[in-house]
């Protein structure tokens, strides 16, 4: 029952039903879900361990709102994450088969941004990370890196703006593919380095203009008034 109730609220947190900075009541909660308290209190306790909730001392428990720094630190942490894997796969033999497995992914990437589709862009994209740090062999790099999935989907609305502007954004992932085939392990730590850097980048930029253009609003309408 608490993992019914744990996916529920995940669901809702990551859909937006619940938005960053809500405040979750326990009763509430309970009874949207139609259940007791117990099985929600312990929902809540693994969603705080996934860092989709936080607890506020003498206030309660909320939906985060991620700042910058948070996404910074979330790819920072991606970054040591997939390398760890990759140095753990390029020795194996099992490369080959993973890069078809990526490869294939590529392909439905590729046909979702013809369509313009960014959320299944984005879905595409975190299959195929994933499928990589899994293919490790590592619970501890996957159950992690399942963890900062979670974190990321709270921002999803400014991630998607990072796959609209990313023009050579399946050219990449095709390339970190047949990277992995050919087993060269400096060439792939340099590459996800690389792949990793740019959407911070992005999106640093464009929360930029986003204050630029909120201080624009303020001063116009003072001026107006």
């Amino acid at each position: 029952m608490s993992s019914m109730v744990t996916e529920q609220i995940r669901d809702a947190i990551l859909s937006g039903v619940y938005p960053p900075g809500m405040q979750l009541n326990e009763k509430l909660v309970a009874e949207s879900c139609g259940v007791s308290r117990g099985p929600v209190r312990e929902a809540i306790q693994r969603l705080l361990q996934e860092g989709l909730l936080i607890s506020v001392p003498h206030r309660g428990v909320f939906v985060p709102e991620l700042t910058e720094d948070d996404l910074e630190d979330i790819y920072f942490t991606r970054d040591a994450v997939e390398r760890a894997a990759l140095r753990r796969i390029v020795h194996s033999d099992a490369r080959q088969g993973l890069s078809e497995r990526l490869l294939s992914i590529v392909e439905s990437m590729r046909i979702a941004a013809e369509q313009e589709d960014w959320a299944e862009v984005a879905a595409q994209d975190i299959r195929f990370h994933s499928e990589l740090v899994n293919a490790a062999g590592s619970q501890r790099l996957s159950r992690l890196f399942a963890t900062l999935m979670a974190e990321m989907g709270l921002c999803l609305n400014q991630l998607l703006g990072v796959y609209r502007g990313r023009g050579r954004l399946i050219e990449e992932h095709e390339y970190l593919a047949n990277l992995i085939a050919s087993g060269d392990a400096e060439q792939l730590e340099a590459a996800i380095a690389d792949h990793l850097q740019e959407p911070v980048e992005t999106i640093r930029n464009a929360w930029e203009k986003a204050r630029q253009g909120t201080v624009q609003t303020t001063i116009t309408r003072a001026e107006q008034s």
